[in-house]
């Protein structure tokens, strides 16, 4: 059965500095309401590499809370920190962990397999997910790194792989691995593929139309309305669409990501369905 996954984004306040609680469960909602089957918290979407330990460990323990499956992104530049925070996650019985590769240093195979598998078994038994995006990453997790894991550990479920075109999407598409797309324009070419889903940046704010995409196994839409938000700032993009469709959430990024101008808001707001 395949699914969908929203990739939540992160209420702030303060000009970006201060975690925005109150907007959580409403939010939440939100994207229940929209018809999806869970989040991946603190990923891309959520802004999860700007966002300090503890805030992270905040942020998911108020999103546990709510009435969503949390699939908990606990990729960080340090494999200490990685394993922290996958442990952590664990111990709210989260749904899964995703682990992106390190930004920065282009690891080799070596490291990449021990940084995951350090992670996988800090969470373990819990599901383990290795998140591939070759452009935050600077680099892609080679596949005999993928089987080598597998063969490593027992809780690796699967992958979020956000990379595009579809040729870079397959080589993933193993037997066995619930690989979930990022790309919201490659979700029905995925699924025809075997994928077991997507996780997905506009389901942050658009939550019934990747659901559509998922069931229908056409992504058309949902690749065009990805498309337009491109065109903007994408954070704060999202964030006010959420915010126009009557939940209260505010615009705040952290920075260095920048809130939308005046007249950009107005040209999204125009462009984009409400």
């Amino acid at each position: 059965m395949t699914r969908t996954l929203a990739a939540a984004l992160t209420p702030l306040t303060d000009n970006g500095a201060t975690l925005d609680d109150t907007a959580v469960e409403p939010y939440l909602s939100f994207l229940a309401q929209g018809g999806v089957d869970g989040i991946l918290a603190c990923g891309t979407t959520g802004e999860g590499i700007l966002l300090s330990r503890a805030e992270r460990e905040r942020l998911l323990e108020l999103m546990t809370a709510g009435p969503l499956p949390v699939i908990a992104h606990c990729g960080a530049q340090s494999t200490a920190d990685t394993v922290a925070l996958a442990e952590h996650a664990a111990g709210l019985r989260v749904a899964g962990v995703a682990v992106i590769a390190p930004p920065y240093f282009m690891l080799d195979e070596v490291e990449l397999l021990a940084h995951f598998t350090a992670a996988a078994r800090a969470c373990a038994p819990t599901p383990f997910y290795a998140y591939e995006l070759e452009r935050a990453s600077g680099y892609s997790i080679p596949v005999a790194v993928v089987e080598r894991l597998r063969e490593t550990v027992d809780n690796l479920a699967g992958m979020k792989v956000s990379d595009a075109p579809f040729a870079k999407v397959s080589p993933y598409l193993l037997e066995g691995l619930d690989v979930l797309i990022g790309a919201e324009a490659l979700i029905g070419e995925g699924l025809a593929a075997g994928a077991g889903g997507a996780v997905s940046g506009l389901a942050s704010a658009f939550p019934e139309v990747v659901v559509s995409a998922v069931r229908s196994g056409d992504s058309t839409i949902a690749g065009e309305l990805r498309a337009t938000v491109e065109r903007f700032p994408r954070h704060a993009a999202l964030k006010t669409v959420v915010g126009a469709r009557s939940v209260p959430f505010r615009e705040d990024v952290r920075p260095p990501l920048r809130q939308l101008t005046d007249a950009e808001r107005r040209t999204l707001l125009e462009a984009v369905p409400l």
